[in-house]
C-alpha cells in the first residue's frame, strides 16, 4: 500500500478511536476519565504514522469531540488537551524516529513524550486561565497532569510499548528496521 495512503487510513482510524473510546471508559464510575482514553490512540498514531500525523490527530481529536458531543468542554479543557495531545503525537513520532529500534527505547520515547505533553498542557492551561483573569497554580498542574491521571499513565506505559511491538511484528509499522 502507498505509504501516504497507509498513514491517512491509520490516522483516520486513530482519530475515530479518539472519538469512540471515551464512550467506553466513561462507563467505569470514578476512574473512566482518569484512564485518559483519547491519549492512547494519539500516542499510537505518533509511533505508527510518524510525528506529523500524530500531531495532527492529537490537535484535532479533542476539539472535534468537543464540537460533536460537548465533551470535553471546548474552553479550557479541549483547547488545553489539543495542545497536550499535539505534543503527544508529535513527540512519540519524533522520538521513535531518532531512538534506536530497541524495546527499551519505546518506553523512553513514550515517557519523554508524555512528560512533554503534560508540561504543554500545564503551560496552555496557565495561559488560558491568565487570559480569563484566573489562576492556574502548580498544585492544579500537578493534580491535573499527574495525580488524577495516574491510572491512565500506568495503563499507557504498560500497554502502548507492547502494542507497538506487536504492530511492528505484524508488519503494520512504517517501513524500516524491525525491533531487536
Amino acid at each position: 500500500m502507498n505509504t501516504n495512503l497507509r498513514k491517512l487510513v491509520f490516522s483516520a482510524m486513530f482519530l475515530a478511536l479518539c472519538i469512540v473510546l471515551p464512550f467506553l471508559t466513561m462507563q467505569i464510575p470514578e476512574i473512566g476519565s482518569m484512564l485518559s482514553p483519547m491519549h492512547f490512540p494519539v500516542l499510537l498514531c505518533g509511533f505508527v504514522c510518524g510525528p506529523v500525523c500524530g500531531a495532527v490527530v492529537g490537535l484535532i481529536a479533542p476539539i472535534l469531540r468537543s464540537l460533536l458531543f460537548g465533551m470535553p468542554p471546548l474552553f479550557p479543557t479541549a483547547t488545553a488537551m489539543a495542545m497536550e495531545m499535539l505534543f503527544y503525537g508529535g513527540m512519540t513520532g519524533l522520538m521513535h524516529l531518532i531512538m534506536p529500534r530497541r524495546p527499551w527505547a519505546l518506553w523512553v520515547s513514550l515517557a519523554i513524550s508524555m512528560l512533554v505533553g503534560r508540561v504543554m498542557w500545564g503551560f496552555t492551561m496557565f495561559l488560558l486561565m491568565a487570559a480569563k483573569h484566573s489562576h492556574f497554580t502548580m498544585t492544579a498542574f500537578l493534580s491535573g497532569a499527574f495525580i488524577k491521571a495516574w491510572p491512565g499513565i500506568v495503563c499507557q506505559l504498560a500497554l502502548i510499548p507492547p502494542l507497538v511491538m506487536a504492530l511492528d511484528k505484524a508488519g503494520l509499522m512504517k517501513e524500516g528496521k524491525k525491533f531487536r
